[in-house]
Parts: C-alpha cells; structure tokens; sequence
C-alpha cells in the first residue's frame, strides 16, 4: 500500500520542527521596552572558578567575614558572574593542607572568566582579601554530564 504524498511531507515537516535548535535568549515582550526581561538559557556546560583560602593566624573572625562579604558582592557588582557559593571546610579527613574557605563562581564561558579576572571590582576585592591570605588555590573547569 502506497503512503500519501502530503503524510510524508507531514512527516518530515515534523521531524525537521522538532530537531535540535540554537538556544536563543527569551525576551518577555508583553512589557515596555525599557522593562523587557532577557531570560537567557543555562548552557550544557558551564565554567566554574574554584577558589579555596587559607587565610593567616593573626586575622580576626571579623577579618575573614569581611574577605567572605566583598567575595559575595562580586556577583552583584560583575554581571559575568552567573553562578555563585561558598562554604568552610567541614572535611574529617584533614587533607586540606590549610585551606579552610572555598568559593565556587560559574561562567557560561572562557570571555566571561576573562573579562571577570582584571574587573576593578575584583580588584578591589583583592585589595580587602590581600592582608589576610596565607594560601589561595584556584581550579577552573568545564563541567561534564
């Protein structure tokens, strides 16, 4: 039995329509102009920006807080920044060598990690962070499925 014409052009129109396409950003075009929201979609891989700190004998709980509140106003102040945490080391396993305080930023790409390094905001930051640092490693990786 043949098939009709138009049930194969039907067919293929579907699978053409629902195969892959570009990502592009999303705009809410039902507000002004001067309000639109621009929602753009995660990649499938993202840029994170592992940041871990030991931070000097002689520097007071206050100190460090300060270091940890300048690092947290970054993302505000770096619109690079997509992604941002942190936390203290709360390993039994006491391999961490003195570091005791890890950021993690994310990126959705090598641009937006570069443009974020030489930031004066980061700079800034690095001015409140600088007096306090006894050890800082720093780890960037693409992330995998």
């Amino acid at each position: 039995m043949k098939k009709p014409f138009y049930l194969i052009i039907l067919f293929l129109l579907g699978a053409v329509a629902c195969g892959p396409t570009e990502k592009q950003p999303i705009v809410e075009d039902s507000m002004p102009p001067e309000t639109q929201i621009i929602e753009t979609p995660i990649p499938d891989s993202v840029l994170r920006h592992v940041v871990l700190f030991g931070f000097k004998e002689t520097s007071s709980p206050e100190d460090i807080q300060k270091v940890i509140d300048a690092f947290k106003a970054l993302p505000s102040q770096i619109s690079e920044i997509k992604g941002f945490e942190w936390g203290v080391n709360s390993s039994p396993e006491g391999l961490n060598q003195g570091l005791t305080h890890a950021f993690t930023l994310t990126f959705y790409s090598d641009a937006d990690r570069d443009a974020y390094l030489p930031h004066p905001a980061h700079k800034e930051f690095g001015a409140v962070l600088g007096p306090h640092l006894e050890k800082v490693t720093v780890l960037d990786y693409w992330t995998k499925p």
